[in-house]
């Protein structure tokens, strides 16, 4: 049977992708290649814990010399103003030794941004600009041994004391140990630290407080332990550390008191009302450290992908008829090892893209509604972006054999380093449950202090407006029953109107789930978790493929769009295949549909083979970054 695949370009120059996907931030993206290609760069393979932090504390330093640490700081503090900006640059160090990322997010992004974005302009003008120079390392203390995405029960306290104008912080067991705290075992000088705030007899929920925990010898402070984590499964170049504080007092100017004030007899004060809905509000401001670890695990993805398809297109094995041996990436079961997870990864870098901008222009004078929507979308796709990253890298590795499992070939390091990125600035699993929730908001609101009566024409009224919405949908989700399936699966309208019916559906079930809690709505949430999940999951999935359905539409090259059109097909279809259980459970697909999907998903990968190369080359990762000797025949090198 002829391939029912649309027109794929025959060939397509990768320098007509790579401005697509550097997007707004194209000409900062550029001056980064053009430093990192600069400078001399290894891999810390064979380094032992203490070379290894001392190496990224040297880059960290080179990396202080250039423009891009205070591009997320107020010009007024040398900075420049760029938040979007700051986020893009954190995300282009994923291209290499993640150590560093992760220990300039840590002070230029979590540190340093909890003091601008929590304090106020005494703490702007005393620590910002020393953070930006690194006169000031430090950490951030949130997570501690007891609590970890349960923030808002955190037990470190901190005490005001009237007498002397001072809070006092304190750990009051081992489970209010701060845990994992980056550059907490070897170089941080002061740390933001979450705690209780008490004053007066009473506790007014977590605040953040700057707190010394080193002296200028470099020793502990009075009253603060600090322990080394010691070697991790990964980012052994960052100096992750326990924190404990017995009744350690700092001034009570160390409160960042942005959302809550102390005044020096004791009484507190804040523009929100409610202990609860300030501490969210000062939660959401802090999302640009989850935002920048969606964008660097998409980084290290791109990076295995290009490793291996380039292996792939060089390694044989397996001889034709003719005698010829076979490169691996000609096999099918090759094509979708690989292909599905490069076409997934342009869906998350264009949704990335499109989060980043979000970030960079909603302000804090933003409507709350908007100010919610960007939380969710960044605990969405943080969660999609390092889930993927962890399947995506694991099948790069496999696709190299043998050579994938050596670590001079780069794949086994980036696997170590990205496996926490699933559960640090956020669990996964909690941030999905996080967007889930946000989409329920509106049936929580609809239904609450409802009589019986006006709850059941609520519903009735839902229901007889879903109807009449969904029969235009209906038309374009039928196209299936029309013609030649295998065509229709390519039709774009379908793919959107398929992804947001399922979205809808799974939404609508949660909602009446939960409706119906009764006094244990607890155990009716906890029975519905999974059901749960699955609705902030295809969410993701829907504005995903919006977002690339959008980039598609702003590629000025005809061939270039083309070849994005085909891979936005893969992506859509793949995520169809993978969930084809559900579909066909629900009567969206027949068992003959179904098996259309497979083979055109099989199609695409045969379509797209001779693309794969352009397709991980538009990536314009810096050679440097790319040298595995398992590629030494490459002839790009």
């Amino acid at each position: 049977m002829p391939s029912s695949v649309p027109p794929v370009p025959a060939a397509v120059d990768p320098d007509t992708l790579t401005p697509l996907l550097d997007g707004r931030w194209a000409a900062l993206r550029a001056d980064i290649r053009s430093h990192m290609a600069a400078r001399p760069y290894r891999d810390p393979i064979g380094l032992d814990l203490d070379e290894h932090r001392r190496a990224i504390l040297d880059q960290l330093q080179a990396l202080c010399a250039t423009d891009l640490p205070g591009l997320g700081f107020d010009k007024a503090y040398g900075g420049g103003g760029d938040i979007g900006g700051s986020v893009v640059s954190v995300e282009m160090l994923g291209f290499g030794d993640l150590s560093l990322m992760v220990k300039a997010g840590v002070q230029w992004g979590l540190f340093g941004g909890a003091v601008q974005l929590l304090g106020t302009a005494p703490h702007h003008e005393r620590y910002l600009r020393r953070i930006k120079d690194l006169e000031l390392l430090g950490c951030f203390a949130m997570t501690e041994h007891g609590h970890g995405s349960d923030v808002q029960h955190l037990r470190t306290t901190a005490t005001y004391d009237p007498d002397t104008a001072e809070f006092v912080v304190h750990t009051p067991d081992r489970g209010a140990t701060k845990e994992y705290i980056g550059n907490a075992a070897r170089d941080g000088h002061a740390a933001v630290v979450f705690a209780q705030l008490v004053t007066r007899g009473e506790s007014r929920g977590v605040h953040a407080f700057m707190v010394p925990i080193r002296d200028e010898r470099g020793q502990a402070a009075p009253g603060v332990a600090i322990e080394d984590c010691g070697p991790k499964a990964g980012l052994n170049g960052v100096d992750n550390g326990r924190l404990a504080f017995d009744q350690v007092r700092v001034p009570r100017e160390a409160l960042l008191n942005r959302f809550g004030d102390v005044a020096p007899d004791g009484t507190y004060s804040s523009p929100i009302e409610g202990d609860a809905r300030r501490f969210f509000t000062m939660l959401g401001t802090l999302i640009r450290g989850r935002v920048s670890v969606g964008g660097s695990a998409g980084s290290a993805t791109k990076r295995a992908l290009a490793l291996a398809v380039r292996y792939a297109e060089q390694r044989r094995q397996f001889a034709r008829p003719d005698g010829e041996e076979v490169v691996i990436l000609d096999y099918l079961g090759h094509q979708r090892k690989l292909l599905p997870a490069l076409a997934t990864t342009y869906a998350l870098h264009f949704a990335q893209e499109e989060l980043v901008a979000a970030l960079h222009d909603t302000t804090s004078e933003a409507p709350e509604e908007q100010q919610r929507e960007l939380e969710s979308r960044a605990a969405g796709l943080k969660a999609a972006n390092t889930w993927h990253a962890t399947a995506a890298i694991q099948a790069a590795r496999e696709a190299c054999g043998g050579a994938g499992y050596l670590a001079e070939n780069l794949l086994p390091g980036l696997k170590a380093d990205t496996d926490v990125f699933t559960t640090f600035e956020g669990d996964n699993t909690v941030l999905l449950q996080l967007v889930a929730k946000g989409l329920l908001t509106g049936y929580k609101d609809a239904f609450q202090n409802l009589s019986p009566l006006a709850t059941a024409r609520f519903a009735a009224e839902r229901v007889l407006g879903l109807v009449a919405e969904r029969t235009a949908a209906r038309k374009v989700l039928d196209r299936l029953t029309e013609g030649d399936d295998r065509e229709a699966l390519f039709d774009r309208d379908w793919q959107l109107k398929l992804f947001e019916d399922r979205e809808q559906h799974v939404l609508e079930g949660v909602a009446d789930r939960l409706r119906k809690a009764g006094d244990d709505p607890f155990g009716v949430f906890n029975a519905a978790q999974d059901h749960v999940l699955r609705a902030g999951r295809v969410h993701v999935d829907r504005l995903v493929l919006e977002a690339f359905v959008r980039a598609i539409g702003r590629c000025p090259d005809p061939a270039a769009k083309t070849l994005l059109e085909r891979v936005c097909d893969l992506y859509a279809l793949a995520n169809i295949e993978a969930d084809r259980a559900w579909f066909l459970e629900h009567g969206r697909l027949s068992a003959g549909r179904s098996k259309a999907v497979i083979a055109a998903v099989n199609e695409l990968c045969a379509a797209l083979r001779p693309h794969a190369r352009t397709l991980v080359d538009a990536f314009a990762i810096p050679e440097r970054y790319l040298a595995a000797p398992m590629l030494e025949g490459d002839a790009s090198e």
